[in-house]
């Protein structure tokens, strides 16, 4: 750290804020947000980052700049607006929702309804997203049919000499040419106001007093006419999934996330319905938290959103806190149900997410995995090409070996190859492994064949020092990249490092490591199981006595089981192995 970054650190105030941090050329790389600016920045130069990216960030730091504010949630609000404004490398990238539209409630006398896709800071309201077009469409319709508005861009203030075609065909009231006053007009606005922010209660409420005054004065038409809009505004509100209708005004947030990314769904709750849903995903840059990234994608909702609900459900606490907020992490009941339907559509926009990726991009799928391997296992190369070994034995008995292949994260089942174990007696997995992985790449080499980036043994310490001895003869030690995977702890191994590390669970690359040491594990056993099965039925043969090791070949190889040799007349078994030599079988099998 140089000394204007210590001077800067060392005057830090012990306050809420947020700070800046700036490469060589003056570009923001990340911006954060603390309840104690001075020791937040200090933890960054005062300590060893075992995540590289982190520690790769911070030696890129050459200057750093702080703002102070009131409270942590002024502190939340400031970072995620920069965030938007300066998108830092280093950043969390929260996909933005640019492509989904809006409805807009226009700022100009008689305010005009309809979608639109890029908001724009006009004193105009808008509502929304709306990640289903139909719906908006529907709804837009709905609002068309409740209170005819007009859609004319004509400047009201301007009167038009003639009415158009949508006064004709009952659209429109005609406002431009005065035949419905501003405060007629604006009272529809603020009827779809309240059906936007979901309160469509409060509508019908509003509306079914007004039906009765129109019945009180006989104005039965009138009165029909508004019996028919409660009618229209509570099928709508059939609709939305209906909860209990005592949860009102409660924001629901589900988390899920896999290594590179985190998903947050978003439930708005209004008179016990589910008025919206939405799912955002955010790329994790470095190693974010789970209650960093919950809070940083509440903060960005609600005020995408604007919601107001003072109360927020959620799986855990989120690493912030916003004044007059009560957070409800629900066990049980109507909150937990919610929680949980919250959850299932996080979960579903993540898996068809990578599916579609796998299905439109391939590659890009492939790509990933292995580029999340190399920066996980710190390889050199990108592990195209890797291969696993596994033995096979019980009690010493027909010892075997495999390795599998995979290319492109993929198995490559042609390039399978099994070994019977030549130079070891006895269980001994140390010695066999050794003598297979120099089999192995000893051909290889004079065959001038290609040679993986990656060599996956399965077995802990033991198995991989001895992988290592036979790289070490070949001359391919620091050429070939080389790991243990334990099978209890699932460790990972290193040659020549006691220390094994752990990846994480859901990580790509440990699924991977895995799927290669089961199909290791399972094609070995398999070979291990038919030279078994081999090896006793020979011996069964064996017990005749005349017929040697040719005849028993002659005789499987015909008849493929002792089964068959059992019940074949001998005037067959004389075509194969000979008359004299049938006898000695028939007779064998009490013929």
């Amino acid at each position: 750290m140089n000394e204007t970054l210590q001077n800067i650190i060392s005057n830090l105030p012990d306050s809420p804020g947020v700070y800046q941090f700036l490469n060589n050329e003056g570009i923001i790389i990340y911006v954060g947000k603390a309840k104690n600016l001075k020791k937040r920045v200090s933890s960054y130069f005062s300590k060893r980052h075992d995540n590289l990216k982190v520690a790769m960030m911070v030696r890129k730091v050459a200057d750093l700049q702080a703002i102070v504010v009131d409270t942590e949630s002024d502190a939340l609000l400031l970072e995620n607006n920069l965030i938007k404004k300066y998108q830092p490398r280093y950043n969390i990238n929260l996909k933005d929702d640019k492509s989904y539209p809006w409805i807009v409630i226009r700022n100009e006398p008689f305010p005009r309804v309809y979608h639109m896709r890029n908001p724009v800071s006009d004193g105009s309201q808008y509502f929304g997203p709306y990640t289903s077009v139909s719906m908006l469409r529907a709804l837009l319709d709905l609002l068309k049919q409740l209170y005819p508005l007009r859609s004319c861009k004509e400047n009201i203030a301007r009167q038009k000499k003639k009415l158009c075609l949508e006064y004709h065909i009952g659209n429109c009231k005609g406002p431009c040419e005065g035949l419905q006053t501003e405060e007629d007009y604006n009272e529809s606005i603020k009827q779809i106001r309240h059906i936007l922010k979901g309160n469509v209660a409060v509508v019908i409420r509003h509306l079914k007093i007004l039906m009765n005054k129109h019945a009180e004065a006989y104005r039965f038409e009138e009165a029909e006419l508004v019996k028919n809009k409660i009618a229209m505004l509570e099928k709508f509100h059939s609709k939305s999934v209906i909860v209990n209708p005592a949860i009102d005004k409660v924001d629901v947030f589900s988390y899920e996330e896999d290594i590179h990314n985190a998903y947050v769904n978003y439930l708005r709750i209004v008179d016990g319905a589910i008025i919206q849903a939405y799912t955002v995903e955010m790329n994790k840059k470095l190693d974010e938290q789970p209650a960093e990234l919950l809070g940083f994608a509440i903060t960005n909702l609600r005020e995408r959103f604007k919601s107001r609900s003072l109360e927020i459900i959620a799986p855990f606490e989120p690493d912030m806190t916003l004044p007059g907020i009560t957070y409800t992490i629900p066990m049980r009941g109507d909150k937990k149900t919610l929680l949980e339907l919250s959850q299932r559509n996080a979960k579903l926009f993540q898996m068809e997410k990578n599916r579609q990726i796998e299905k439109t991009d391939p590659d890009r799928h492939v790509s990933r995995i292995m580029e999340t391997l190399k920066q996980d296992l710190h390889l050199k190369e990108l592990p195209v090409h890797i291969e696993c070994f596994d033995n096979s034995n019980i009690q010493g008995t027909n010892p075997v070996a495999s390795c599998v292949v995979f290319r492109n994260a993929r198995p490559s089942k042609n390039d399978y190859r099994h070994f019977n174990i030549k130079t070891v007696e006895g269980p001994n997995d140390f010695a066999s492994m050794e003598e297979v992985v120099f089999r192995r790449y000893e051909r290889l080499l004079e065959e001038n064949q290609p040679l993986p980036q990656l060599i996956i043994i399965d077995g802990g310490k033991g198995q991989l020092t001895s992988a290592m001895h036979s790289l070490e003869q070949l001359d391919l030690t620091g050429k070939i990249a080389v790991i243990g995977i334990a099978k209890r702890l699932e460790e990972i191994f290193f040659p020549n490092d006691s220390t094994p590390i752990y990846l994480d669970k859901r990580s790509e690359s440990l699924k991977l490591i895995q799927q290669m040491r089961d199909e290791a594990h399972r094609f070995s056993v398999k070979f291990h199981r038919q030279k078994r099965s081999g090896a006793m039925i020979a011996s069964e043969l064996q017990g005749i006595d005349g017929v040697g090791e040719k005849t028993i070949e002659k005789l499987l190889r015909e008849f493929k089981s002792v089964a068959r040799i059992q019940t074949t007349p001998v005037e067959a078994l004389e075509k194969v192995v000979g008359k004299q030599k049938a006898e000695m079988v028939a007779k064998f099998f009490m013929r």
